[in-house]
């Protein structure tokens, strides 16, 4: 066979529905495809867009009820005769179609995206946290880190993004973002998107990013992994995110390889608060969208502050917490921890074990299903160390650990460790600090 001879591209074809086969199965032809080209009618049937469709196959095979086939123009049924009859024609190789056509999707997404989250002007520090760390990824991804900003009259929070890192700043500023609403502000959110097309999206692991960050994702089509405690980038531009898994027992590293933009959403205090540069300025992008507020569902009619909030302890902030286990026995014996962290001017923290025990309140708890804290000094009481816990807390300049037990996993992570009982140490401990403070002493 001559070298010359002409390779002959075999077509794809096009999917298309096969009259009265449907079952209405539950859309699995519509999951299934890459390119998003088949959507459902209202009898559950599925509608093709055959200038999206890549011929791959996908629906043809998961369909249930063989309901799906693959057709060919006259002149694609022309080649594919040409071809039997040859026989020994060579076929042109092509490249695999969704993978290219994830590509060319996956092109047009770039920049590192944090989602600047306010309560009545005031940022929450986790969005400082996150514009650290996302200096870091987009640096390593060669794109602009941009925040976005919400809100009404919040104009300052992009002056003030800036000065923790972004590059740009998206504004999107009215009456109607006053309040939190997830409407409003997921309109917004996907407006941005649709217009922009950001590579990665960071959030908050709060009520109000937790909230907002999954309607995102549902709506554009994307995934969303949450509570990250690690974010980085692979040599394929995917964002490796790494989370707890299976109930906390290990550390899963989750990618989005084939969706953009890439989703995650971070607690407070896990990423290291960058140090402002107050001489940083950047571009300000204003955007006039908004929703016509009589198709905002919600309407918030008062807000009601907690009461309680100026009796509550905010561990998330506190530079020195001295956390109780199981090891504490009951929670009477708090009160001597309360004394350590009085002298200290810290604050008790505890572990699931001692809240579930109700020995102290939920907002105390240290973990992963409770506050990420990161403490100059941490003193872990009684404490085993089960991931759970050490994933709230493994971050603290200084860990000091107090048990019993030699072989307990918080002496894996604790940069001191002592050995011994608690209710003798914790005491003594105390006594030293008072001392050296009544001398003058910083302890």
């Amino acid at each position: 066979m001559s070298e010359n001879t002409p390779k002959i591209k075999k077509p794809r074809g096009r999917a298309r529905l096969l009259e009265g086969k449907c079952i209405a199965c539950g859309a699995r032809c519509e999951s299934s495809c890459p390119v998003n080209c088949i959507s459902m009618n209202e009898a559950g049937e599925p509608v093709v867009d055959t200038e999206k469709c890549i011929g791959c196959l996908k629906c043809v095979k998961v369909c249930p009820a063989q309901a799906l086939e693959m057709f060919f123009t006259p002149e694609e049924q022309k080649i594919l005769e040409q071809l039997a009859a040859a026989g020994s024609a060579p076929i042109a190789e092509e490249e695999d179609p969704e993978a290219a056509a994830i590509a060319r999707m996956q092109a047009q997404y770039r920049g590192v995206w944090v989602f600047i989250e306010q309560t009545d002007g005031e940022a929450a520090k986790v969005s400082w946290e996150l514009l650290g760390k996302g200096k870091e990824l987009a640096a390593k991804l060669g794109v602009e880190l941009c925040a976005v900003v919400i809100g009404h009259k919040v104009e300052p929070l992009c002056h003030e993004a800036f000065k923790y890192g972004a590059e740009k700043a998206y504004l999107l500023d009215a009456p109607l973002y006053g309040d939190y609403r997830t409407q409003s502000y997921l309109e917004a959110m996907c407006h941005l998107i649709e217009q922009h097309k950001p590579e990665v999206i960071l959030m908050g692991a709060t009520g109000m990013g937790r909230d907002l960050a999954g309607a995102v994702a549902t709506r554009v089509g994307t995934g969303l992994t949450a509570d990250c405690t690690g974010l980085d980038i692979d040599d394929k531009r995917n964002l490796m995110q790494t989370r707890p898994a299976f109930g906390g027992n290990i550390m899963a590293t989750i990618m989005c390889d084939k969706y953009r933009p890439q989703m995650s959403t971070v607690r407070p205090h896990v990423m290291q608060m960058p140090e402002p540069l107050p001489e940083a300025t950047g571009q300000i992008i204003r955007d006039a969208f908004t929703t016509p507020e009589d198709q905002v569902l919600a309407k918030v009619l008062e807000i009601i502050r907690d009461g309680d909030s100026k009796h509550k302890v905010d561990i998330g902030g506190a530079e020195f917490i001295i956390s109780g286990g199981r090891g504490m026995m009951g929670p009477e014996n708090f009160a001597m921890l309360e004394e350590l962290a009085k002298e200290l001017n810290g604050v008790v923290g505890a572990s699931r074990s001692a809240v579930d025990a109700g020995w102290m309140p939920h907002d105390r708890q240290v973990g992963q299903t409770g506050k990420t804290v990161r403490p100059k000094i941490y003193i872990a009481c009684g404490i085993s160390g089960a991931i759970q816990h050490l994933v709230g807390m493994q971050d603290a300049d200084l860990i000091i650990a107090i048990n019993r037990d030699k072989d307990a996993p918080i002496f894996e992570v604790a940069h001191y460790g002592i050995v011994g009982d608690l209710f003798q140490i914790v005491p003594v401990l105390t006594r030293k600090i008072r001392e050296l403070k009544t001398r003058g002493k910083k302890p």
